[in-house]
Order: structure tokens, then C-alpha cells, then sequence
């Protein structure tokens, strides 16, 4: 828009192309322009008076809206048609569209209004360009807020209608604006359209891609260096998949997922450390998981177990310490992560227990042994994943934290108090229990065990003279059982110092939920491992003929 331009009234019905000027003009510098009209059927000038109008040339006055149209400053002068052709200028005052030697006397110039010191057009537009301010519709010339309206109005009309003046000379002679900002608007909303479709395509095929598996990254090869990943309870085929993106196992999670689509064996995975190398393509980091060796840090600990090894020669059953060893070991990129068991008796030793996750209940006794039976029977039996690489403290202290919790869940130390004895000892009669039954005869035989103990019997249980020997045997020698020791409970009476192995969850149980029974002996008398009870010498001698008819020993 030029800076000084004509101010235009918003738009409505008009005569033809006729633009007329604001009421106020004409009004003389020193007089007050301000002056209520009337927008009644009678326009009134600026002494409030009617001015003339003819009736059947000005529709806006039937339509109740007001003629800026006007006459000039002497009263009763009506607007004059000639100087208003079919394309007149439609802005310029009639009396000075006029040439110059045509002006009637008595008409002002823009000199004797005080506005501008030029005459002609130029003038009077300085003139009006003090009424900017007064445009209370803002300037319409910028927008295409009512290119509707005049379009509707023109059909109506049935012809053209005459458009603006531009009027050039000004600071800043350049294109009209109004073509300019609209143009600039509708580009601006097909570049919003065109990044918002630009947007969701991308998004589109981004989550068509996830889901389908098309267009994915992937490597090429059996991979690089070797790593640990680690599958956890619960884990999907997809959160495996990201686990392997993150260590750069595969490319991409889609490699995995898309590798694994046709391959059953995937849903075998198990819970546990598994060493993968990175850089792979998907389809072999699938084979590498499926693989029985590439499991690695998983231990199992069978009830019974005791701490150290037993046997000799090809016989040896490797104890908890041994087992814990095995389970550190792999190889990584050449090297070894093994911990011996060596290692970790000398952390059992040099160690309080409370910082090994030992639970206060079972520490407090266990540390007043030597180091070699300290921890026995608080590893409870279960599965175990270690990590290799972790040190002889970490998978102590991992190992002992969750047979904590195993042993809790079995009821110690709470259910203890029920019994008379502590939880420890219910933990020592536990692992007696478990060396000498099968677990539907778990509740019979603590109840022997409580009987004998309240009746200052020895508890003469095999499995105690076992445990201190290289080579146990069911059937135990008489030498054993007349050799002194801690252990012997044919010698001694009462428990044992320690337990004598790892007690299962049942045993537990029935250490503190004895069965309800007379007997004070039991043996061993079918070949299931079922055992025959008795409350007297005599018809345990019986008992043990039968065990000797079956077979059993």
C-alpha cells in the first residue's frame, strides 16, 4: 500500500462505480471534525441539518444506512454527477477534479484547509492522509477479506465495478499490495499443506517400516568381536531384538525380528547370558542364540548340594563352590572369565557375611564356624545366572541375596517361632531332612527328628555321618559311626553345628510344619525311596528286613 494512501470505506451496496469521501471531509483545521449522524432515512450535514438528497438516486438511504456522499462546506450544495463520470477518479473532491479555471469562486483550496502546500490531487491526498487513523476496518486494500463480497456484488450488478486507484509518486512506488500479501498468503498455506502431507508420509512409512519389516538396516557376515547380551524373564522376540541393537549385535531391531519371523527355535530362549558378536547380520545372530553352547553364566544347585566337593576319581560331584566356578567361565574375545573356587573361599573367609547378602538371622550363627562349612546350606537349590566377568564378591553376593529371598519366601525367619528352635536350626534340621527321604516322606521324618529330640535321643541320621566323608554311601559304615566329630549325631546328641547341605523349599516347610506321629524310627524300605515308620526298636529291625527283601541295600 503507498505510504499516503486514500482510507476505504467498508464495503457495501454502491451507485455504480462512485467512491465517496469520508463525512468529515471539508472541515476546516480549527473546527471540531467530531459530529453524531444520524443513520436514520435523512443524512445530516455538520450543523446537524438535513441535506438535500434525491430519493431515487441513493439506495443506501432506503436501506437505512448513511451517504458519504456529501455537499460541500456551504450548506444545501448537493453532490454533482457530472464531475463523477462512469470511471471517475471516485476518491477526489468534485470541486477539484475540476480544471483550474473552472473552480467556483468560493471554493477552498487544500491551502486554505492548512493541509499541504501543494494544490491539485497531491495536496488533497496529504490532506486525507490524516484521516488513516480514523479507519476503524483497518485497511482493506491489504486482504482478501472481501474479494467474495465484491465478486457477489458485480453479479448482482450485472457489470464490472470500478477497482481502487493506485495512486503512484509515493516513497515507496512499488506493486500494490494487496496483490503481493495475498499472493504471499496462499503461497504460505499450500507450504503449510505440502510439510504437514510431507510429515505424515514420513511417519507412515516409518511405522509401516517397523511393523512390517521392509527397508531395514542389516549387516552382512557371522559378526566381529564378541559381547554379553542379557536376556531377562519376560523378554519378547522384540525387546531381545532391541537389546541386540543397542550392543550392535545387528543393525537394526527389524534384522532380528524379520531373521526370527520363520525360525521356532527363537521362542527357546531362555532367561541368561548369552555371548554374541557383534556387528552380525540378523539372520546369524539368530543362529548364534539358538545354539545350546551359546548360553553361558547359568548354574543349577540341586537340593542337597553341599558346599565343598564329594567323591573321588570319575565320581566327583562338584559342590556349590565348584558349580558357582563353572558358571563364571567364558571366553570373550580371547580371554578368560573365570573365578575358581579357591577365590571364592578365600571372599567367604576374609568377608562378613552381611556384605555377601546373608540375612542377620542366618549370619550371626554361620560366622562362628570355620570358613569351610560358613556358608553351607545358605545357597538355597534354583537356577543362578552369572555373569562372567563378575568377581568372586559379586557372585557371592548375588547368589546369596537371592536365596534370601528364596528362603523368606519359604517362611524363615517367622515360621521358626512356632517350633521352639531358631531359624537357623530349623535351616540345620531342613538339610537333614532332605539327605534322608523323599519329599512325600519330608513331614514324617521331622516329626522323628522333633520326637527324638525332645526325648534326648541321638538323632542317628546317616546322611550327618555322611557328610564328612570323600566318598558317602547310603549304607554307612560302622567305623564312621563310632569316628567322634561334630558331625556324628550317633555320638552326639542334639543337632549338628551347620547344616549338612542345601535344604529344598519342602524341607523347609516341613522342619516347620512337622506331621503329626509316635515315631522315632523310619528306614528306607521300598526302592521308590518310600520309607516304613516305627515308634519302637523292635518293629524297626522289621522294617529294615523288608527294606533288605526289596532290594533297597
Amino acid at each position: 500500500m503507498p505510504e499516503r494512501g486514500l482510507p476505504e470505506p467498508p464495503p457495501g451496496p454502491r451507485r455504480g462505480a462512485r467512491r465517496a469521501l469520508h463525512p468529515n471531509h471539508g472541515v476546516d483545521a480549527d473546527e471540531s471534525p467530531t459530529q453524531t449522524f444520524a443513520l436514520g432515512s435523512v443524512a445530516h450535514g455538520l450543523d446537524g441539518h438535513p441535506d438535500p438528497y434525491d430519493e431515487t438516486d441513493d439506495a443506501m438511504n432506503r436501506d437505512h444506512r448513511y451517504d458519504d456522499r456529501h455537499a460541500d462546506r456551504r450548506h444545501g450544495v448537493p453532490y454533482d454527477d457530472q464531475y463523477d463520470p462512469e470511471y471517475g477518479s471516485g476518491y477526489a473532491d468534485p470541486r477539484f477534479d475540476r480544471a483550474p479555471d473552472d473552480r467556483a469562486p468560493d471554493d477552498r483550496t487544500p491551502d486554505d484547509w492548512g493541509r499541504g502546500d501543494e494544490r491539485g490531487d497531491d495536496g488533497l491526498i496529504d490532506e486525507l492522509g490524516a484521516y488513516d487513523a480514523y479507519d476503524e476496518y483497518g485497511e482493506y486494500d491489504e486482504g482478501d477479506d472481501y474479494g467474495d463480497y465484491d465478486a457477489e456484488d458485480d453479479d448482482r450488478r450485472g457489470g464490472d465495478r470500478a477497482e481502487p486507484a493506485y495512486i503512484p509518486g509515493g516513497p515507496d512506488d512499488e506493486e500494490p499490495p494487496r496483490t503481493r500479501r495475498g499472493r504471499g498468503r496462499r503461497a504460505f498455506r499450500w507450504i503449510a499443506a505440502l510439510a504437514v502431507l510431507a510429515l505424515l508420509a514420513g511417519g507412515a512409512y516409518i511405522g509401516a517400516r517397523e511393523l512390517l519389516g521392509f527397508g531395514y538396516e542389516d549387516y552382512e557376515g557371522t559378526g566381529d568381536r564378541d559381547v554379553l547380551l542379557h536376556v531377562q524373564d519376560g523378554d519378547s522376540t522384540r525387546t531381545i531384538a532391541n537389546k541386540l541393537d543397542k550392543l550392535d549385535v545387528v543393525a537394526s531391531s527389524s534384522a532380528f525380528v524379520a531373521a526370527s519371523e520363520d525360525d521356532q527355535r527363537v521362542l527357546s530362549i531362555q532367561p541368561g547370558y548369552y555371548v554374541v558378536k557383534t556387528k552380525a547380520s540378523g539372520e546369524s545372530a539368530v543362529e548364534t542364540l539358538v545354539q545350546p553352547d551359546a548360553r553361558v553364566g547359568q548354574v543349577e544347585i540341586r537340593a542337597g548340594t553341599r558346599l565343598s566337593d564329594k567323591g573321588s576319581g570319575d565320581e566327583v560331584q562338584p559342590g556349590v563352590l565348584s558349580l558357582l566356578s563353572q558358571a563364571s567361565c567364558a571366553e570373550l574375545n580371547g580371554e578368560s572369565t573365570c573365578v575358581s573356587p579357591e577365590e571364592l573361599q578365600k571372599t567367604i573367609a576374609s568377608t562378613d557375611l552381611t556384605e555377601l547378602g546373608v540375612p542377620e538371622w542366618a549370619a550371626e550363627p554361620a560366622q562362628k564356624h570355620d570358613a569351610q562349612h560358613r556358608l553351607e546350606g545358605l545357597i538355597s537349590p534354583g537356577v543362578y545366572d552369572v555373569e562372567p566377568g563378575w568377581d568372586a564378591k559379586r557372585i557371592l553376593t548375588e547368589v546369596l541375596s537371592t536365596s534370601a529371598t528364596r528362603m523368606e519366601a519359604a517362611g524363615l525367619p517367622n515360621a521358626a517361632g512356632a517350633t521352639g528352635y531358631s531359624p537357623y536350626e530349623i535351616l540345620i534340621i531342613a538339610s537333614i531332612i532332605e539327605g534322608e527321604g523323599v519329599q512325600n516322606d519330608f513331614s514324617k521324618i521331622a516329626r522323628v527328628i522333633y520326637n527324638r529330640l525332645d526325648q534326648d535321643m541321638p538323632l542317628q541320621m546317616d546322611s550327618t555321618i555322611n557328610y564328612v566323608q570323600k566318598d558317602p554311601n547310603i549304607r554307612t559304615e560302622s567305623r564312621w559311626r563310632s569316628q567322634p566329630g561334630p558331625y556324628n549325631t550317633y555320638l552326639n546328641p542334639g543337632l549338628v553345628p551347620t547344616p549338612v547341605g542345601a535344604p529344598s523349599t519342602d524341607a523347609i516347610t516341613a522342619a516347620e510344619e512337622p506331621a503329626d506321629g509316635p515315631w522315632t524310627y523310619f528306614v528306607v524300605c521300598e526302592k521308590n525311596g518310600l520309607s516304613c515308620f516305627s515308634d519302637n526298636h523292635a518293629e524297626h529291625e522289621q522294617n529294615a528286613k523288608r527294606a533288605r527283601e526289596n532290594g533297597v541295600y
